[in-house]
């Protein structure tokens, strides 16, 4: 059994490579019965600002999991600022008995830092990194990925950075703009519920944003920018093995049902 959380197809990929039919987070939070039981049961997540979504956090404290094998693959693109370790705390918060955490270096989606078009020149490995985990967790090793000072102080540096800003900074990173079509896509992709087709115009609602970047990417029209610079506006990314289909599966919040 595997859970996942994805904005643009990484930790889905991932997802896919460990279990054929992986369970999304966004869908199995709107469920009541949170208890799971396995053999073996893993969550695999990006990381933002070094630490899983704000939605996983909720899923790891609200969820039960009766297995002998839990572990956690987080996928990141340029530093992962002790991300395992990070996840092994919030584990030990959650009461889960965590056996093994593993990172994943993939392509970076986060806009404001990073250059799609020059993310996805590069060879990141990412089939071998995912050898080697698969074939770690065939044999059920207990292991957590090692975390060094260098780790603890990128993510330091980036608590004291967040420090000297509003603390609701990421939920206004969002700006739609005049060249929306309304087409819908942005409100399918987005695993919140946090945007909404008014007028026949995407509209998005702070508050519950989990600043994937999802909508920003899927947008054929580029109409969803950013309320900061962007390293290049023009270019965008989903994982080249994951359809643009498979995320709104995963994410779309359809409350009519």
């Amino acid at each position: 059994m595997v859970f996942y959380f994805t904005g643009t197809g990484n930790s889905l990929y991932v997802a896919k490579q460990l279990e054929g039919s992986p369970i999304s987070i966004p869908q199995v939070m709107r469920q009541e019965n949170m208890a799971f039981a396995a053999d073996a049961i893993g969550v695999v997540a990006p990381v933002y600002g070094h630490e899983v979504p704000p939605m996983v956090k909720e899923f790891l404290k609200k969820a039960t999991f009766q297995t002998e094998y839990f572990y956690m693959i987080l996928t990141y693109g340029n530093r992962h600022g002790g991300a395992a370790e990070l996840a092994h705390q919030l584990c030990r918060q959650c009461g889960i008995p965590v056996a093994y955490i593993n990172v994943v270096l993939m392509v970076d989606n986060w806009l404001p830092s990073f250059d799609m078009g020059e993310q996805m020149l590069l060879d990141k490995q990412v089939e071998n990194q995912l050898a080697h985990i698969l074939a770690d967790i065939k044999i059920r090793r207990h292991w957590i990925s090692p975390v060094t000072d260098r780790d603890r102080a990128a993510h330091q540096e980036f608590l004291d950075r967040m420090s000297q800003m509003p603390p609701d900074t990421w939920q206004h990173l969002l700006r739609m703009t005049e060249s929306c079509v309304g087409c819908g896509i942005c409100e399918k992709v987005c695993p919140s519920g946090s945007i909404h087709m008014v007028n026949g115009k995407a509209g998005h609602t702070p508050g519950h944003c989990q600043t994937c970047l999802a909508c920003v990417h899927a947008c054929p029209h580029k109409a969803i920018q950013l309320t900061v610079q962007e390293k290049n506006p023009q270019a965008r990314y989903r994982n080249e093995h994951i359809s643009l289909e498979e995320i709104i599966q995963a994410n779309f919040q359809d409350i009519s049902h």
